[in-house]
């Protein structure tokens, strides 16, 4: 076997390999590193001292998990309020979860299919708490429900509320970039093929966006859990403390690396959702389409 190399063709100017390589963005790239290292350091730093065998929070003493669930007394595990927030943070993400994604996804179907006067509208509100400082929200939230709904109570039930109105509009944005994509040709088709509108919604057009509907999701329950104004403002009293508000108050005082125990938790939380979310998006992607298309075929 001969192996024949090609020349270009003629008129064409090679690049030296030198001036390939001058040309690379180099210093692009190092910026970029450079802002990773400066945002994650000081996180992987904290997440280091959470596993720290002594008291300090500035000292390395050695490698445990004490105050995960060694200590007896003020580990994660056997500290009561340590142990309280994290409950609330983890059930109030669920169920905001839960809420938020169906009446999202039903959200951004009518929103998508709707064509006619206050449509235009309709979508720009609810693009609104995206825009609205959380700050802002939190503060309107908190009137609202103390001079307007007073028949809702702070605490748990208000921080359900308050964060199913601010996460609703993430499944809307996420879920509508997916129809946008999708267009309406499978349901056209699917109606062509004598399915009603409730089986061509249930048969066709979820399995592709289910993949989507599943970020959303993941999305919502990273948000809830990381959220502290709206949660703040809306707290009652120490039985409603989530991860964040516990955070913020015991920083203040003399913490202990159980703090950072703790927050270690809420950052492993947030990044396996946001982790789940990617891996759907990039590995089925495509799967609902080849779904919705076998759902074609059998109406045929």
């Amino acid at each position: 076997m001969s192996l024949t190399l090609r020349r270009p063709p003629a008129g064409t100017k090679t690049v030296p390999r030198r001036r390939r390589l001058r040309r690379r963005p180099w210093v692009l790239a190092g910026i970029t590193w450079a802002y990773i290292l400066w945002s994650v350091l000081p996180v992987l730093v904290a997440v280091q001292f959470s596993f720290n065998a002594g008291r300090s929070r500035s000292v390395w003493q050695g490698f445990s998990l004490r105050w995960y669930i060694g200590d007896p007394v003020s580990s994660v595990l056997h500290d009561a309020s340590l142990r309280l927030a994290l409950t609330n943070s983890v059930e109030l993400a669920v169920l905001t979860t839960l809420i938020t994604t169906p009446l999202g996804v039903a959200l951004a179907l009518g929103l998508a299919r709707w064509r006619g006067r206050g449509s235009g509208a309709a979508n720009s509100l609810m693009l609104l708490p995206l825009a609205t400082p959380e700050i802002v929200m939190g503060g309107a939230l908190y009137l609202v429900f103390t001079d307007l709904f007073r028949f809702v109570p702070l605490g748990p039930v208000a921080q359900l509320l308050g964060h199913v109105t601010f996460s609703i509009s993430y499944v809307v944005v996420i879920v509508r970039a997916r129809l946008a994509s999708v267009g309406t040709e499978y349901e056209t088709a699917a109606r062509d093929l004598g399915a009603t509108p409730m089986r061509a919604l249930r048969t066709v057009l979820l399995p592709i966006l289910a993949p989507s509907v599943f970020a959303a999701a993941m999305i919502v329950f990273a948000g809830s859990m990381d959220d502290f104004v709206i949660s703040a403002f809306l707290a009652s009293d120490a039985s409603s403390d989530t991860v964040p508000i516990k955070l913020y108050s015991a920083v203040r005082a003399t913490p202990t690396p159980a703090l950072n125990a703790l927050a270690t938790l809420l950052l492993l939380g947030s990044a396996l959702a946001l982790l789940l979310a990617w891996l759907v998006i990039r590995k089925r992607g495509g799967s609902g389409d080849d779904s919705a298309l076998r759902h074609l075929a059998s109406l045929d």
